[in-house]
């Protein structure tokens, strides 16, 4: 339902632009999203910090005290991917602003963009993972050389929370299933946890069909038919992966949103990369940022505002004029951007 038109009324949001093409991408959605809410009269305030590397070499902090302070006042950030090392570095920044603000749940739509063919044309699912726990919990050891332990947490109360959050997010939506995502068949105790508290609140909402795959089979069985599903509800673990494999069901992860949502805070953002091999050539897709900025809009009450821009977007692909080269276009991140602007006129 579409939110009451207010006036003169602005949102502070929490910005953090990135590395690689972050910046870029960052640059024309907050643009986008400004000139979307304007006729409307919703304004915003962005608050901008750097994170990671960047950070780390200006202030000698991978999160300055200040982002942490300015997420905690304003309850709502947009974030441009960061650069995460592999196999040594720094802890991701991802999985530690979700720690910090307990952003338990991981809300990825999964939907085609109008004009823009696909192998499965038509999709609509919604992806929910545990944000937490799990493996990513990142207690890791190692006991002796050449030996090391990581461990894998679980609890109840992080599955009831993230159960609940997907049964709720069914019945105010329409939807009619949701499937629990597990290997309760090797990891008895851990995803058998996830498995009982599913079960346990599914029961409280019977208009929704409730069942449960293996992971394995899971992924085979989107990949041969991937409309036999609405909504995933996994652990952290095969959520994160299950997510970027529908993310290729309609593109790639340069057009799917994503969301970080806790009780009373919640954090939008690129799923993809860094990308630093194009930074700085104007050639990298905001569409992604965008798509996450919409859906920070309907966050943030702003519905009107969110379908003008939604509208303005999906116009840009269904004229395939001003598309990016990675949806087979020849347009830059510029062009894009002014194209989706022309039609907010």
């Amino acid at each position: 339902m579409d939110s009451p038109e207010r006036t003169n009324r602005t949102h502070t949001v929490t910005l953090i632009p990135g590395d690689g093409i972050g910046p870029e991408v960052t640059s024309a959605v907050t643009a986008l999203v400004e000139a979307a809410g304007a006729p409307a009269g919703a304004r915003f305030a962005w608050e901008p910090f750097s994170a990671g590397r960047e950070s780390f070499e200006k202030q000698g902090e991978y999160i300055p005290k200040e982002l942490y302070a300015s997420i905690g006042r304003n309850r709502v950030a947009l974030k441009g991917p960061v650069t995460t090392p592999v196999g040594g570095g720094f802890r991701s920044i991802n999985v530690s602003l979700r720690m910090e603000f307990e952003l338990f749940a991981n809300f990825r739509p999964i939907k085609n963009l109008p004009g823009l063919p696909t192998r499965y044309p038509g999709l609509d699912l919604i992806i929910l993972r545990e944000n937490t726990e799990g493996e990513y919990v990142g207690l890791e050891h190692e006991v002796v050389p050449g030996v090391v332990e990581s461990l894998k947490v679980i609890t109840e109360k992080g599955s009831t929370r993230i159960a609940q959050f997907a049964f709720n997010y069914a019945r105010r939506n329409g939807r009619k299933k949701i499937h629990a995502i597990h290997k309760a068949n090797i990891m008895k105790m851990s995803d058998g946890l996830f498995l009982r508290c599913a079960r346990r609140v599914g029961e409280g909402y019977p208009e929704i069909a409730y069942a449960e795959h293996i992971i394995d089979n899971t992924c085979m069985q989107l990949v041969l038919n991937p409309y036999q599903y609405d909504v995933l509800l996994l652990p952290n673990l095969y959520g994160d992966i299950v997510s970027d494999l529908c993310a290729a069901f309609v593109g790639g992860l340069g057009l799917v949103p994503g969301a970080n949502l806790g009780a009373d805070c919640a954090i939008f953002e690129a799923v993809h990369g860094s990308a630093p091999d194009i930074a700085g050539k104007d050639l990298a897709n905001p569409t992604a940022l965008l798509q996450s900025s919409i859906l920070m809009l309907r966050h943030l009450g702003e519905d009107a505002v969110a379908d003008r821009l939604q509208t303005a977007m999906e116009k840009v692909y269904v004229e395939k004029k001003a598309l990016t080269r990675d949806v087979g276009g020849a347009s830059g991140t510029k062009a894009f951007a002014a194209a989706v602007l022309e039609h907010l006129a």
